[in-house]
């Protein structure tokens, strides 16, 4: 199938991409190399512009009060789902419905996977390496919000997509895009946190969908389509070269002007071989594909794991975590004049020593002891004094401390004295 797209290349632009794109050996880059920039200027316009100005309406009470770096990260996060909306789209209307690509489908057109061109899945990739443009550009302009590894993994992108213009294996990037599915549920499960939805049945319906999709088409999807990739290529590195035109390996490219170029553009069933009077690929080129697939599939396999475990940590008991985990202490009784009654756990009858003080349980406050620190005991007269009266004894008197899953420390401290009106006013 032609590029839908109701924009042609242009002939100055070809004239302009031609030569990188010749020397770089991405022979298809001048007819879709518009695309490429049209869907980075349509990303930039909606972080910059479409989602600030809808997001301040549709959520008045949460966005306009996040930071400058939540604000950021928002706006990431709606173009990443208006981003893996519209390649989904695209990508299950190739699969299911170009007639030509679904020839390639049997074993016997594998070189056709491999070297074939259609101008739709030259649309496909295109919008997608304008994304992985769009993306790196925001991720090296805010180093400091996204990280050095975000910049490496759209550098990675950017230099996988660019190289299917060669044309090579232009057949699997609908099949590889559909990834994406799983992403739009992953950014409304990030925006059920920002809009205090956590754990709510709206964020567990979507975590539903999101680790279905995600299973479904990363692991199950993205390990079949991985196999018979491989296999592909390994028919090519046996066979050496292809000889779908020619019957002799050149290893050269053919220079096509740019009348032939715009010729090709409109020619649906010419255009599937236009490119491959290339007889040879360099074997550093299935091998990228091949390292890129392998490390992707594996981070999916990690990445399913943790998106388990932290949907789990949402919700409640027993299909949720929330409030549990393996580093919970349960409470410990501890004497209050005891010499390990400080914010800390210790042995009975142990003492702790601390960094500037050492604490006594039976005495006033030491000369070690900084200002405002001291012992039970003191601690325990100086609440009697402002309460006029006793706040209870050693053996009515209980103290429970616990530390809780993600490390926080905190302290009960209950007793059977009964207070008075007057007491509990001052308290």
């Amino acid at each position: 199938m032609i590029d839908p797209f109701p924009i042609p290349a242009p002939a100055p632009l070809i004239n302009i991409v031609k030569p990188i794109a010749d020397a770089l050996t991405l022979q298809s880059l001048p007819l879709h190399f518009h695309e490429v920039l049209l869907a980075a200027a349509f990303y930039t316009f909606t972080c910059n512009i479409v989602s600030p100005f809808l997001s301040a309406r549709v959520c008045p009470k949460t966005y306009p009060r996040l930071s400058r770096r939540s604000k950021l990260n928002w706006d990431v996060h709606v173009v990443s789902f208006v981003q893996a909306c519209v390649i989904n789209a695209l990508s299950l209307y190739i699969i299911w419905f170009d007639e030509e690509r679904m020839e390639w489908r049997d074993n016997k057109n594998w070189e056709m996977r491999i070297f074939g061109y259609y101008g739709i899945g030259g649309l496909c990739q295109s919008l997608a390496l304008g994304y992985f443009l769009w993306d790196f550009c925001v991720c090296s302009t805010h180093v400091e919000i996204f990280g050095w590894g975000m910049v490496a993994h759209a550098v990675c992108a950017m230099t996988v997509f660019a190289l299917g213009y060669r044309p090579f294996i232009y057949f699997s990037a609908p099949v590889f895009l559909l990834y994406e599915l799983s992403s739009p549920f992953l950014n409304i499960h990030w925006f059920c946190d920002k809009l205090n939805l956590t754990g709510s049945i709206y964020q567990a319906i979507n975590g539903a969908f999101l680790v279905g999709t995600f299973f479904g088409c990363r692991i199950v999807w993205g390990l079949y389509s991985s196999f018979y990739t491989f296999r592909d290529m390994w028919w090519l590195i046996q066979n050496g070269h292809t000889n779908y035109n020619q019957r002799v390996p050149s290893g050269e490219l053919s220079t096509l002007s740019t009348p032939e170029l715009q010729r090709i553009a409109n020619e649906p069933r010419g255009q599937t071989s236009a490119f491959n009077a290339e007889q040879y690929i360099p074997l550093w080129l299935p091998c990228v594909y091949l390292a890129s697939n392998l490390v992707l599939n594996t981070l999916n396999l990690f990445w399913f794991g943790k998106m388990i475990q932290t949907i789990r940590t949402r919700f409640e008991p027993p299909l949720g975590t929330k409030g549990i985990g393996p580093d919970k202490i349960p409470y410990q009784p501890v004497h209050p004049d005891s010499e390990d009654s400080d914010l800390g756990i210790g042995e009975p009858g142990k003492k702790r020593e601390h960094k500037n003080m050492h604490m006594t349980s039976g005495s006033e406050d030491s000369p070690n002891t900084p200002k405002g620190k001291g012992s039970v005991a003191t601690a325990r007269r100086k609440a009697e004094e402002a309460m006029n009266g006793p706040v209870g004894t050693v053996s009515d008197t209980k103290v429970e401390r616990s530390v809780h899953e993600d490390g926080r420390t905190s302290v009960e401290v209950t007793g059977s004295q009964k207070r008075s009106a007057r007491s509990r006013r001052k308290a």
